[in-house]
Order: structure tokens, then C-alpha cells, then sequence
């Protein structure tokens, strides 16, 4: 599945090795045992990160060295990697790697299930047992069982203490099964898909329903999907695709949830965008915090290799090369089919940004990009490049089993189609909800059972950490794309977190902010300065109003990407409907 995608390397051709300290021959012996299997190519610097990170719990100065001369990289550069990403351990010289490590979740949903007193409570338990490090982690994307945390590669959600200490004692920390673990094959299984490859749909068909249907970029832009499909397709070849599987947003699981129970779905998705697109090559990205849909999605690729091979001999006339003779034609399909690969993130909110996920494809720091020019445009490795999140490509075989027109009217209130939601907080049932889009907060809370015993609906967040705090008052607004604007919020990624009468908005507003300051990736100083300085001003009893504001404005007009320009939603919110909480 992996072909080796070349790119310059960043140290002269002459030099035989970087720059820098020389490696020891055991530094050198561990790289080679543990990452030799891998390919030395500068995009997979993040895999042989892990592959060292997961077998030594951390990594020394003397390893990175080894591992910048099998990569042929600045020593500088593989440091200034391993230390953006909060999943690696970079040790001081002398330093020794914890066996394991737990991560409690103390985002808002877990914090409202009493994450604090559980982390608390681990780390007394743990006491003075330097094998086993015990932190605090921002959304683990298990909101909806809280509160969450996570022991070595195992998700553990409800979590509590003493079976957290459990399993990092016992060392059971490999990746939990997921309802869809080990499924069989279903006679619905990839059946859109074939008819592409019958012949029975053309790409152009596909798209005629793909526009009918409304159906939009699901992972926060909402931008329409046919339109980007477009784009992308009519950019010269090699063009690539992307499946953004980082759904960092506190409050959001909504892509886990797919993957967990239909994953089967989402993968055909992927196949039928790469066929009418013509995508030679797609990544996976799966953020660090799902090694259960990792494994998950390792299981079924390999599945879909077979089904792969079983099709080109079915179908050989959708796979192959295209004819110098006729541009304008293409079989949908290289001969070998495309090439699929799943990679994994290192623990980066701003990777669920396109451009910065991309950077990180690389091998790179995940920094977001400058625009223009725009991902279909310049993406992967500088090719045009598709990028979808999971529910987008999800809903694909629903849209063209059923048509495009017959999808979209499901809608309410002028909305087209279905949405996931994802609902936690004050609810009686968290989960991930299938609602018409139109619907409204007092719909999902319905839906989710209802407020919670002995609470009453103060306020929501409807777009999880960056989409703003909006009163109870609001609960009967349209939650979709443009209809919360005025409002000052926005829907994001769906992600509905339910505030009651025991929660202040302050605080929330608080804990939002103290998430963005720590994810901030520090390339722009609006974002990286500004989410410090408002943390700081939003600690103080009354908060100076006109102070957050005009910090509020810079860091949306100057932050070079949504990170920035969407983390002051929660002060703004405040200000405007909670202003009597931050008043003396």
C-alpha cells in the first residue's frame, strides 16, 4: 500500500551524514530495529516517531540524531517535529520513559462528570511510581461516556480511577475492540461503488446528484461538496485526496462514532470520490486519540486490498493508464487501484485544519498555510488534493442510492439533507444523534432524552469549543451552516454541549480559552499571544470589557487560520448574553 513519494532532501548531497552531534551505534542499532521495515522518506518522520515513541515511551536527543541521519534530515528539524507534537516524549540527557502513560480528559463535557477529581484521584493513587506518568489531555472525542481517559493505546470511557491503575499496572494497554471490529461482509458493502464500476454511473452522474443533494462539507466549512469535487477534478494530474479523521473539536465524536459502527461506508465514500476525481493516491489521517478506529481501519483496508484485486479482475476496463490518444478519457481507477494510506497524528488540534494536516502528511510541524493558493489547488506534496472529513464521505452511498433530490428533502425548514450531531453536557443521553438538518438545540436535547435529572437548559454550545456560548432563550434557532451567524456562533462541527443552571458560561468560556492557548500551533502572534493574554484577563473576577474586546478583534482579523480567528467566540458570546456573570 505505501510507494515511496519523493521530495528533496533538506542536507547536501555530499554530506553523508547532518549536521550536528554524531549518534551513538546503539542510538543507531534501536532506529535501525525498530523503523529499518520503514521506508527513509522524509513524509514518514511522524511514523518513525512513533514506532520509537510506542517501543521506548520516549525518545533521547542521541536517538533523534540517529533517526535525522537514516532520514538524511537537519537534526534541528527532526527536534523541532518531535517536540510540536505533545505525543512525544523528548527526554533530558540521563532521562528515563515512563512504562506507561494515562491521559484523563478534563475538556468541558468530561470536566462536568468530574474528570478533575478523577485525575486527582489517579495521580495519588499512582503516588511516587515514576513508571507510570499521569496528565491532564484535552478532548479524547469520547465525550458523550464521560468522563474519558486513555492508558497507554486503550481508550477507557467511563473511566474511573481504580480501573485506570488496573490496567497501567497490568500493562493492558492495547487498543480496545469497536462494534464494527471483525464484522463480515454485507451485500450493501461497496454496492454504489460497483455500479461506477459496471458503468452503470458516470463520474458525471455522480456529481449531478452530489449537487442535487446539497450536500456539504461536513467538518466545520460547509463548503458544497460538488463544487470542490469540481475543482479538484478539473486540476492537472497527479491529484491526491485526504480523509480528515482529526475531529479534535472538544465536544465532537460524531467521526468516531461513524468509523466505530459503519466504517465500511465512509471507506466507499473515499473510493467513489477517488474514481470520479481521478485521485491516484489518498491518506487517512487518524488523529493519535482513536487507536481503536486506527486498528479498526488497519483491518478493513486490508479487506478492501482483496476486494480491490477481486474487482480489477471484474471489472478490468474501470482500472488501468490513460490513453495518450483520448486526454479525454480515463479509466476511474489506476491499475493497481489507488493507493490508500493510513497515517496517524501526534496529538495537534490545529491538524484538523486541511492545510496544517497536510504539513503533517509531510512530515512536518503542523503549521496551517497561507491562502491562496487553496488545497485543491496546492495540497499534498503540492498537487491538487481533495480533502473530506469522514460524515461527508459517509453519506455518499446514501446520496447516490437514493438520489440526490430524495436526500436533500429531508431537510427541515429549508435545509437540506441529514447531519450527525454530537450531544454531551446536561442531557440524559449523550451520543451521537442522526437528525434532519434544520433542526434546533431543543430538538437534539429531545432526542438525546432530555435534560438531565435535577437540571434546566441555561445555555448550549452549538459548534463545541470554537462555536460559541448561546443562551437557553436560543435553543429553538436552526443549528445548521449560516443560520447562527447573526448570533455570533457558528456550527462547526455539530458538536452540541449542553449547559444547565449549575454551570456558569464564564467558566466554560475560561476552560474554551485555556484549550486554545494550549493548542495554539505559536506561528502567528495574534493567535499564539493573544489566547495567553485573554486566558490571563478572563481569570479576574470582572473581566475588563473593552480590553477583551479589542483583543477579541485583532486575533480575529490578524490569526492566519480558524484557530485563532474563532477562539475569541467564547469571550464575545459571554460579553453579549452572560455579561452578568463578568460584572462586578
Amino acid at each position: 500500500m505505501n510507494q515511496p513519494v519523493q521530495e528533496r532532501p533538506l542536507m547536501r548531497a555530499g554530506r553523508p551524514t547532518p549536521k550536528g552531534r554524531t549518534p551513538s551505534s546503539q542510538a543507531r542499532d534501536t532506529v535501525q530495529r525498530l523503523c529499518g521495515d520503514l521506508p527513509a522518506q522524509r513524509d514518514l518522520l511522524i511514523e518513525h516517531l512513533h514506532r520509537l515513541q510506542d517501543a521506548l515511551g520516549g525518545v533521547t536527543r542521541d536517538v533523534l540524531a540517529a533517526l535525522a541521519e537514516r532520514l538524511r534530515l537537519s537534526q534541528a528539524e527532526v527536534y523541532e517535529v518531535a517536540t510540536f507534537y505533545r505525543h512525544f516524549r523528548v527526554l533530558d540527557e540521563g532521562g528515563v520513559a515512563p512504562r506507561v502513560t494515562v491521559r484523563v480528559c478534563t475538556s468541558t463535557p468530561c470536566a462536568m462528570a468530574g474528570a478533575r477529581d478523577l485525575l486527582a484521584r489517579v495521580r495519588a493513587a499512582v503516588g511516587d511510581d515514576a513508571t507510570v506518568a499521569v496528565e491532564a489531555a484535552p478532548c479524547l472525542g469520547q465525550c458523550h461516556r464521560a468522563p474519558a481517559a486513555w492508558v497507554g493505546q486503550r481508550q477507557v470511557a467511563p473511566a474511573e480511577a481504580s480501573a485506570l491503575v488496573a490496567l497501567a499496572a497490568q500493562g493492558d494497554t492495547s487498543p480496545r475492540p469497536l462494534p464494527a471490529s471483525g464484522a463480515p461482509a454485507q451485500p450493501h458493502d461497496y454496492a454504489q461503488f460497483e455500479r461506477l464500476l459496471r458503468g452503470e454511473l458516470r463520474p458525471i452522474d455522480v456529481l449531478r446528484e452530489l449537487e442535487a443533494s446539497g450536500l456539504r462539507g461536513l467538518g466545520g466549512a460547509g463548503f458544497p461538496a460538488w463544487r470542490k469535487w469540481a475543482t479538484v477534478a478539473g486540476q492537472p494530474a497527479p491529484r491526491y485526496g485526504v480523509v480528515n479523521v482529526d475531529e479534535g473539536e472538544v465536544g465532537t465524536f460524531k467521526d468516531w462514532h461513524t468509523l466505530a459502527y459503519e466504517p465500511r461506508a465512509a471507506l466507499e465514500g473515499m473510493l467513489i470520490a477517488a474514481a470520479v476525481v481521478g485521485l491516484e493516491r489518498v491518506w487517512i489521517y487518524v488523529r493519535d486519540e482513536y487507536p481503536d478506529v486506527r486498528a479498526l481501519l488497519q483491518q478493513e483496508l486490508q479487506a478492501l486490498q482483496a476486494r480491490l484485486l477481486t474487482w480489477r479482475q471484474r471489472y478490468p476496463a474501470a482500472f488501468g493508464a490513460p490513453h495518450p490518444h483520448t486526454p479525454g478519457q480515463r479509466p476511474l481507477l489506476p491499475a493497481a487501484g489507488p493507493v490508500i494510506e493510513l497515517r496517524r497524528g501526534a496529538g495537534a488540534y490545529v491538524c484538523g485544519e486541511e492545510s496544517a494536516l497536510i504539513e503533517s502528511l509531510q512530515g512536518r510541524r503542523g503549521w496551517p498555510r497561507l491562502r491562496p493558493p487553496i488545497t485543491a489547488v496546492c495540497g499534498v506534496f503540492g498537487r491538487p488534493t481533495l480533502a473530506h472529513n469522514v460524515e461527508t464521505l459517509w453519506w455518499l452511498p446514501t446520496v447516490l442510492r437514493d438520489g440526490g433530490a430524495a436526500w436533500a428533502a429531508a431537510g427541515v425548514r429549508g435545509r437540506s439533507g441529514w447531519r450527525h450531531y454530537s450531544v454531551s453536557g446536561r442531557v440524559r443521553q449523550p451520543g451521537c444523534y442522526r437528525l434532519p438538518a434544520g433542526s434546533t438545540a431543543r430538538e437534539l436535547i429531545e432526542a438525546a432524552g432530555g435534560m438531565a435529572e435535577g437540571h434546566r437548559l441555561y445555555a448550549f454550545l452549538p459548534g463545541g469549543a470554537s462555536g460559541g456560548i448561546l443562551p437557553a432563550a436560543l435553543a429553538d434557532v436552526l443549528l445548521d451552516f449560516d443560520t447562527l451567524a447573526e448570533y455570533g456562533a457558528f456550527v462547526g462541527s455539530m458538536a452540541l454541549i449542553v449547559l444547565s443552571e449549575a454551570d456558569r458560561a464564564r467558566d466554560v468560556a475560561v476552560d474554551m480559552m485555556r484549550f486554545f492557548a494550549h493548542e495554539s500551533c505559536g506561528q502567528c502572534t495574534p493567535c499564539r499571544a493573544g489566547t495567553t493574554q485573554a486566558l490571563a484577563l478572563m481569570q479576574a473576577p470582572a473581566w475588563d470589557q473593552g480590553r477583551l474586546a479589542d483583543l477579541s478583534q485583532v486575533m480575529r482579523d490578524a490569526s492566519i487560520c480558524g484557530l485563532g480567528q474563532a477562539a475569541p467566540n467564547p469571550i464575545d458570546s459571554v460579553l453579549r448574553y452572560f455579561a452578568h456573570e463578568v460584572t462586578p
